[in-house]
């Protein structure tokens, strides 16, 4: 991938070139209307890279296009390569799945649960069992987010200042202490909830390793990728390739810049974000669902072994339940039934409950700002989606984009 674009014929690899186009076309509605200001999406089938289009604006005030080395938010993307990252250590013997985590974290040493009362005064019992290394991977550790607004414990976020980000100054070691002194959602193991979890995880990794999160992630992960502008910040050299953020209107029919929000991403971080804070591109990015489709090694480079990477992507949920019913639903236009959780990854259990044209046991996960992207190990696939729209549920992009890519299919 020195020069990155479409290498293979489609036919080649099973796909329909005249199917594809149907991506293109349907995407550019959006652009077209008004919904989105642009986007990129790539289609690779045994590391063979089938379909790549950009279409609309990387920034709309500037007239700026989207090219093919456009620097994206990738948000929650983040996780599944912290996952990645705190899974070599476990490799290295560094802690088992079932360790608690206060062994390195003493902060977690006591947690309390929210079971009544207000976020000014909550009343807790303490956990039944300890937050463990497992429970922070699965999001089962009964942490929340600020911005969910569900929960009493979502409130007590916000009134630490932990609503979409921390406090300002905080590294994440702070971070970390403040989460844990807020009572827990529910008892670990009891239930799923997107939560900042995968940024305790990310503490984790530091700790363990005795480095930063991103020199770690620079040195072990990023490097021997070649996953050259996948960063934590972007700094002011390539700020002429960062794609502007945007937010629907309250209609739905057209986008609005976001000045205020995502600001933070124009100079060093106070602290590293393993659940949100790199900026990456579509060819990275590619080439980390490359490794992973390719059992943990890509290019010489090993991360894992294939059963590593085969463990983290079965279902790990308790019972083999799926998300809809042992979770909290992030947003009421998302769809989980059929889909269960592993290690950093959602998992796909049945694409019939599903309700979405796939496979069992792809697995994938997406960003705040709409982007996402999957690996489909049976039929040798992955998929990159970037785009910039807060939020991500504000239309069914991921499903739209399923079930036009699986239509490609014809092998």
């Amino acid at each position: 991938m020195a020069d990155f674009g479409i290498n293979v014929d489609p036919g080649e690899v099973g796909l329909d070139a005249r199917r594809l186009r149907r991506i293109d076309t349907h995407l550019r509605r959006y652009v077209d209307d008004g919904r989105l200001a642009g986007w990129q999406v790539m289609v690779s089938r045994r590391r063979k890279v089938a379909h790549l289009s950009s279409y609309g604006l990387a920034d709309k005030e500037a007239g700026r296009p989207v090219e093919t080395d456009t620097l994206w938010r990738i948000y929650s993307m983040t996780k599944p390569i912290t996952s990645i990252a705190a899974m070599m250590l476990w490799e290295e013997g560094a802690f088992e799945l079932t360790d608690p985590v206060s062994r390195w974290l003493p902060e977690f040493s006591q947690p309390r649960v929210y079971v009544g009362g207000s976020a000014a005064r909550p009343v807790t019992v303490p956990a039944i069992e300890p937050i463990r290394v497992w429970h922070l991977l699965t999001h089962t550790a009964g942490l929340t987010y600020g911005f969910h607004r569900v929960h009493v414990t979502d409130e007590m976020y916000r009134l630490r200042g932990f609503e979409l980000g921390g406090p300002e100054g905080m590294d994440l070691a702070a971070c970390v202490r403040g989460w844990a002194e807020i009572p827990l959602a529910f008892q670990p193991g009891a239930e799923w909830n997107y939560s900042v979890a995968t940024d305790v995880l990310g503490r984790l990794v530091e700790v363990v390793s005795g480095q930063t999160l991103e020199a770690f992630f620079n040195e072990r992960i990023l490097g021997p990728l070649g996953m050259r502008d996948t960063t934590f910040w972007c700094p002011e050299d390539r700020q002429h390739r960062l794609a502007a953020l945007y937010t629907a209107d309250p209609a739905r029919t057209r986008t609005i810049r976001s000045e205020a929000f995502g600001r933070g991403i124009l100079k060093p971080p106070t602290w590293f974000s393993g659940g949100g804070g790199l900026v990456s591109t579509t060819r990275d990015y590619t080439r980390f669902t490359w490794m992973l489709l390719n059992g943990g090694e890509l290019e010489g480079a090993r991360l894992l072994s294939p059963r590593t990477l085969q463990y983290m992507t079965r279902n790990h949920l308790p019972g083999g339940a799926d998300l809809t019913a042992f979770g909290r639903p992030l947003f009421a236009e998302t769809r989980y039934d059929g889909v269960g959780f592993g290690l950093g990854f959602a998992v796909v259990l049945d694409p019939v409950a599903y309700r979405t044209l796939s496979t069992v046991g792809e697995y994938h996960w997406g960003g705040m700002a709409s982007t996402a992207f999957w690996v489909d190990p049976a039929e040798e696939m992955t998929v990159v989606f970037m785009t910039q729209l807060l939020p991500s549920s504000t239309y069914p992009l991921r499903s739209q984009l399923r079930q036009l890519v699986y239509q490609a299919l014809v092998d």
